[in-house]
C-alpha cells in the first residue's frame, strides 16, 4: 500500500467520523430520539420529556463531550458498576502504554526506518511511496541501527509490565473495596449444586434439604430446586410486553392511538381496539401459562440453588468436596439472580460434555473458514494480484482514486464486516457450552482465541511486517469509524423511526440495552495486540491508535452514562482477560523480534531477545499468584468482616426472607398484570408450588 492510499482511507474515515459526530449532536437534542440516545435515562424517569422547539436543537454542539468527561470515577462506579469502570480502564491503560510507545516509536524508530536503504524507492515521489519504507523492513540487513530496535523492545516490555502491574493492583483493591461497600447480595450467600443423587422414595427437594441439614446444620438456610420451565419463560416474556403496551395505552389521553390495524407493521389488516385486542391475547397467555404450570409438579432437575446464612458458610461448602463421589453434589458459586442463564440447567452431565466438545470443533471450523475472507482481503491490498484474478477490471484499477480506495479503504472495511459476525457466533457457542450465567457466557466469548504454533518465529517475521500497511488502515476503519458509529447508533435510530412511522410508540417496548462486553472488549484488546506487535515493526500505526483510544474513552463514557444499563455485575472479573491478552501480545512481539532480527542477519540480537519472553512469563506468574485469587473468590478475611458487619444490620432479617425466594425461576413467581381494558386487575400467574 502506498502513502496516498492510506491518506485516502484516513480522509474517508475522518469524514465519516465528523458526519457521525455532527448528526449525533443534533439528533440527541430531539425529544423523540431520547429513547435511542438516552434510553437509560428514559427508563429511570418512567416518562417522556417534552420540550419546546428552539433553534439550538438544530445546531451541532460539543456539549455532550463535557458531560461525558466531567463525572469522576467514583460517580461512574456508583452509576454503572465496577465492570464499566474496568472497561474504561482498558482505554486509560492503553493510552498510557501507547503514549510512551508513540514517543519512542515516532521520534526514534520511525526516522531510523525511513532513512534505511533496504528498499529502493524514489524519495522525491512521497505520495507514491510504499508504507513499507516506514517499517523495519527498510532498515539495512546487519545494520547497527537495529540495536536501537532491540533496546526499544526491552524498554517497551518494561513499560507495559509496569502499567499492567499498576492496573492489576488498583483494580484488585477496587474489587475488594467494592465488595465491602456493597449491600448483601443473594449470590454471596448461595451456591449452585449439581449432580444431586436421585432417590425413588424422595424428591430432589427432600434429598437436598436432608443432606444440607445433616452436614451444614449451623449455616444452611434454604434451597430452591430447579425445574424445566423453558416454555413458560417464553410465555411470560410475551405477557410482560403486552402488559407494558396496555399500561401505556391506559395512561394515554389520545383515544385515536387505541385503534390500529392488526396486520404487518400496523398498516395492513382490520382495524381493532388495541386495549381489547391486547387484553384478549393476555388472557390467552394466562390460560397457557396455567396449563404449563400444572404439568411441572414432577419436572425437577438434579440441580438446586442452596442458600446459607453467612458468606463464610457458603464459601466452606463451595471449596470442600461434599460427597464421596466427586461427580455428585458438585458445587459452584451461584450468579446473581438477574444474571442466571436458565435454559441449560435441565441438561445432563453427558450433554454438557458433548456440547463443550462440539463448541471446540465448531470454533476450529470457524477459524479455518475465516481464512477465506482473509485471503480475499489480502488480495485487495495488492493490485497486481487483483488484476491476475480479475483481468477485466484492469482498466478500472488503473484509475488513481479507485486504486487508492481499493487498496487503502476497501480491504479493512470488508474484514470489519466479516469480523462483525464473529461476536454473536461466539456468544451462541458459549451459551450452549453449559455456562449458568450471562456474565460467564460473555467472558467465555471474550476468551476464545486460537493460534497455530508451527514455525512461529519464521512465519511471523516474514508475514507480519508485510501486513503492516493493511492493519494501519484497519485501525482507521475499524477503530475510528466503528467507534463513531457506536455513538450514532444507526440501527436503533432506524428502528425507532420506523416504529413511529407506523403509529406505534417505540417506548412501549423499551428495553434498556446492556453494553456487549463480548464484542467490545475483544475489539479493544485486538487493537492493543496490533499496537504492541507493530510497535517496533511499523511505528506509523501508533498515532492512529492513540486517536482511537481517545475517541473510545469519551464515546464509551457517554454511552455508559446515557445508553447502557448493567445487566449483571462481575466485580471486575473481565480484567484478568485483558491482562492475559496483553501478556500474549508481548510474547507475540518477542517471537516476531527473534525472527525479524534473524532475517535481518543480526543473530546476536535475536539470541539476546530470548530472555524477554522468559522474564515476561515470570512476571505474569507473579501477577497470577498475587492478584488472580482475588478475582476468583473473596478471602476469609473479607467474608468474615462482612458477615460481622451484617450482625449489626437491622435489615438482615428482611434480606434472609427475600433470599428464600431469590432464586425461584421467574416463570414460576406470582405476577399480576392488568389484562382488561377497564383497568381491573387479574392475576396472570398464580403462585407455583415449588
Amino acid at each position: 500500500m502506498i502513502l496516498s492510499a492510506l491518506l485516502t482511507s484516513v480522509g474517508i474515515n475522518l469524514g465519516l467520523c465528523l458526519l457521525f459526530f455532527t448528526l449525533y449532536s443534533i439528533l440527541r437534542k430531539q425529544p423523540g430520539n431520547r429513547i435511542v440516545y438516552a434510553p437509560r435515562l428514559v427508563e429511570k424517569e418512567k416518562k417522556s420529556q417534552q420540550a419546546d422547539f428552539s433553534l439550538e436543537r438544530l445546531l451541532p454542539s460539543p456539549g455532550w463531550v463535557r458531560q461525558a468527561w466531567e463525572p469522576s470515577e467514583d460517580e461512574l462506579l456508583s452509576t454503572v458498576g465496577l465492570d464499566a469502570v474496568v472497561f474504561m480502564h482498558i482505554f486509560t491503560f492503553s493510552l498510557k502504554v501507547f503514549i510512551v510507545a508513540g514517543i519512542i516509536g515516532i521520534t526514534i524508530l520511525l526516522p531510523i526506518n525511513f532513512l534505511g536503504n533496504q528498499l529502493s524507492y524514489d524519495f522525491s515521489d512521497l505520495p507514491n511511496k510504499s508504507l513499507d519504507s516506514f517499517s523495519i523492513s527498510n532498515v539495512d540487513d546487519g545494520s547497527n541501527r537495529l540495536w536501537i530496535h532491540f533496546c526499544a523492545a526491552y524498554v517497551f516490555t518494561g513499560v507495559v509490565c509496569y502499567f499492567l502491574y499498576q492496573e492489576y493492583s488498583y483494580i484488585s483493591s477496587k474489587r475488594v473495596s467494592y465488595f465491602y461497600s456493597s449491600k448483601p447480595q443473594p449470590h454471596q450467600f448461595t451456591l449452585l449444586v449439581r449432580g444431586i443423587p436421585g432417590s425413588s422414595r424422595s424428591s430432589f427437594s427432600e434429598v437436598v434439604e436432608s443432606f444440607f441439614k445433616e452436614y451444614h446444620p449451623s449455616t444452611y438456610l434454604s434451597h430452591t430446586v430447579i425445574r424445566r420451565t423453558s416454555k413458560i419463560q417464553e410465555l411470560t416474556k410475551d405477557a410482560e410486553k403486552l402488559y407494558r403496551r396496555l399500561a401505556r395505552l391506559n395512561s394515554n389521553d389520545n383515544s385515536h392511538k387505541r385503534f390500529r390495524h392488526d396486520g404487518f407493521l400496523g398498516i395492513f389488516g382490520r382495524k381493532v381496539d388495541l386495549l381489547d385486542h391486547y387484553g384478549k391475547r393476555l388472557e390467552a397467555l394466562q390460560d397457557n401459562v396455567r396449563m404449563e404450570q400444572s404439568s411441572l409438579a414432577g419436572k425437577e432437575v438434579a440441580a438446586a440453588f442452596v442458600s446459607f446464612n453467612s458468606r463464610y458458610g457458603a464459601a466452606i461448602a463451595l471449596h470442600i468436596q461434599q460427597g464421596v463421589n466427586p461427580t455428585e453434589w458438585v458445587t459452584e458459586q451461584a450468579p446473581a439472580p438477574q444474571d442466571v442463564h436458565w435454559p441449560f440447567f435441565s441438561s445432563s452431565f453427558m450433554k454438557r460434555w458433548i456440547c463443550k466438545l462440539a463448541v471446540v470443533v465448531a470454533c476450529i471450523a470457524l477459524t479455518i473458514l475465516f481464512l477465506i475472507p482473509v485471503v480475499i482481503v489480502q488480495g485487495l491490498t495488492h493490485l497486481d494480484q487483483l488484476e491476475t484474478w480479475f483481468p477485466f477490471l484492469k482498466g478500472v484499477l488503473n484509475l488513481t482514486f479507485i486504486s487508492q480506495v481499493i487498496t487503502g479503504y476497501l480491504p479493512s472495511l470488508i474484514l470489519q464486516l466479516f469480523l462483525s459476525f464473529v461476536p454473536p457466533i461466539m456468544i451462541m457457542f458459549s451459551s450452549i457450552q453449559g455456562h449458568i450465567s450471562l456474565s460467564n457466557i460473555e467472558k467465555s466469548a471474550c476468551s476464545k482465541v486460537f493460534l497455530e504454533p508451527k514455525k512461529i518465529p519464521q512465519v511471523l517475521a516474514e508475514g507480519v511486517p508485510a501486513q503492516a500497511s493493511f492493519f494501519i488502515a484497519y485501525v482507521v476503519t475499524s477503530g475510528w469509524t466503528s467507534i463513531s458509529s457506536e455513538l450514532f447508533r444507526m440501527f436503533p435510530l432506524i428502528c425507532s423511526f420506523i416504529s413511529r412511522l407506523c403509529c406505534h410508540n417505540a417506548s412501549d417496548d423499551l428495553e434498556v440495552p446492556s453494553i456487549p462486553y463480548h464484542s467490545e472488549i475483544p475489539r479493544v484488546i485486538f487493537s492493543v495486540l496490533l499496537g504492541i506487535t507493530y510497535f517496533f515493526l511499523a511505528p506509523l500505526i501508533l498515532p492512529f491508535l492513540l486517536v482511537y483510544y481517545c475517541l473510545g474513552y469519551i464515546i464509551y463514557r457517554n454511552q455508559l452514562l446515557n445508553v447502557y444499563a448493567p445487566k449483571f455485575e462481575t466485580g471486575g472479573k473481565f480484567w484478568p482477560i485483558v491482562h492475559n491478552s496483553t501478556i500474549f501480545s508481548l510474547l507475540l512481539m518477542h517471537v516476531i523480534a527473534i525472527g525479524i532480527f534473524g532475517l535481518k542477519k543480526l543473530p546476536l540480537a535475536s539470541s539476546l531477545v530470548i530472555p524477554l519472553p522468559v522474564l515476561t512469563l515470570l512476571f505474569n506468574e507473579y501477577c497470577r499468584k498475587r492478584f488472580l485469587p482475588i478475582f476468583e473468590a473473596y478471602p476469609t478475611e473479607c467474608l468474615v468482616k462482612k458477615d460481622r458487619e451484617d450482625q449489626n444490620d437491622p435489615t438482615m432479617a428482611e434480606f434472609y426472607e427475600k433470599l428464600v425466594t431469590a432464586y425461584q425461576d421467574p416463570a414460576l413467581m406470582p405476577v399480576q398484570y392488568s389484562g382488561s381494558s377497564d383497568g381491573r386487575t387479574s392475576p396472570l400467574l398464580h403462585a407455583a408450588n415449588v
